[in-house]
């Protein structure tokens, strides 16, 4: 006995039929391939777009002049000298995307206990900020709050006894988004994962005149193995004592990240983020449905090496694969993402092939 799928519908749903014939043509009202069967067609009725509004491009930056160094576990990612830096924002600014993130690799003989160097006025990230904002003054700017690129222990707080400051690295934390919006910073991005850092931040911006700035919180960022080639990026890795599970979210918790997204939000923050990103589509979009607020994710370094090295290997298209895995991110709720990728998808967009 074969099955038909035809008449008669109950509900909008298909009934199955017996048919004496197996052969015969199937008598299908409703093809969802109807509107697959053509490109124009597959455009019209396509739920998600990605465009590159949606794009925000992670730079590394590194002292001297005409440096473009390669970050090994990062294929096509180089550190940029601040010259080359100002390059990347005139190239990501003919491509229209919005904003760039800048993260620093500081010199060892520069990183203390203390992280001293994120409060000097004129670091490397400030000195960057300015030299954009003077040539490509219209591209936004987000900078990193957080200790880890600067100090010698590699973490985001202040260390003491084994024990990360919560309250006192909050203080620092303050001073240092107060340095970068000196500088010109449009959006402060505190990663540092410390209770209470986006109150502290938003009061000192406000009284010091920064009421414009604006603040991306780092709200359900995960202690993830995926971060590790960012680390070998900032210099981070090879100083890191233990681990960051202390402050960074565990793994296996959902409901914890409404909270601290909630807190983060009641606090101040203007728009939120999930990191990483891909392992924790379901995150992102619990938070987008929650809240409802700008909501952005990081496609962080680990999610962009698999990518690049199972392309490399010639295992998948790397071109599509890069545009599938943003596309999920918008798919999940995201307002925008974070991602290395982003002035290849541009330019990919720019062509009308993704």
């Amino acid at each position: 006995m074969a099955i038909k799928f035809g008449r008669p519908l109950e509900r909008g749903r298909i009934v199955p039929v017996e048919t004496e014939k197996p052969a015969e043509r199937l008598d299908l009202a409703i093809r969802p391939r109807r509107n697959r069967r053509a490109e124009w067609a597959r455009r019209m009725v396509r739920e998600h777009v990605l465009s590159t509004d949606d794009l925000i491009w992670p730079l590394f930056l590194v002292d001297g002049t005409k440096v473009r160094a390669p970050v090994d576990s990062m294929p096509d990612v180089e550190r940029l000298s601040i010259d080359e830096t100002v390059r990347a924002a005139e190239r990501a600014a003919k491509l229209t995307i919005p904003c760039l993130a800048l993260f620093p690799y500081t010199d060892p003989a520069r990183r203390d206990d203390a992280g001293s160097e994120a409060l000097n006025p004129d670091n490397l990230v400030c000195r960057a900020i300015r030299a954009i904002k003077k040539e490509v003054p219209e591209i936004g700017v987000l900078c990193d709050v957080a200790l880890d690129p600067y100090t010698s222990h590699g973490h985001d707080g202040l260390l003491r006894d084994g024990v990360i400051l919560n309250d006192e690295t909050v203080s620092v934390l303050v001073r240092q988004a107060l340095v970068e919006a000196e500088a010109g910073c449009d959006i402060i991005a505190p990663s540092d994962m410390m209770d209470g850092r986006v109150g502290a931040i938003r009061s000192g911006l406000d009284a010091a005149g920064f009421d414009d700035v604006q603040i991306m919180a780092y709200a359900a960022k995960y202690a993830s193995a995926f971060y590790g080639p960012f680390r070998d990026a900032v210099g981070s890795s090879a100083t890191l004592i233990g681990d960051k599970r202390t402050y960074q979210m565990d793994p296996a918790n959902s409901d914890e990240a409404l909270r601290e997204v909630e807190l983060d939000i009641g606090e101040g923050a203007d728009m939120v983020m999930v990191k990483p990103g891909l392992p924790y589509l379901d995150i992102l979009a619990r938070v987008k449905n929650a809240f409802g607020m700008p909501t952005f994710a990081y496609q962080v370094s680990g999610e962009y090496a698999m990518i690049m090295a199972a392309a490399g290997n010639g295992w998948l298209d790397g071109d599509k694969a890069m545009t599938e895995s943003l596309i999920a991110f918008k798919r999940a709720g995201a307002d925008g993402v974070l991602t290395y990728f982003a002035a290849r998808v541009a330019e990919t967009l720019k062509k009308g092939v993704a």
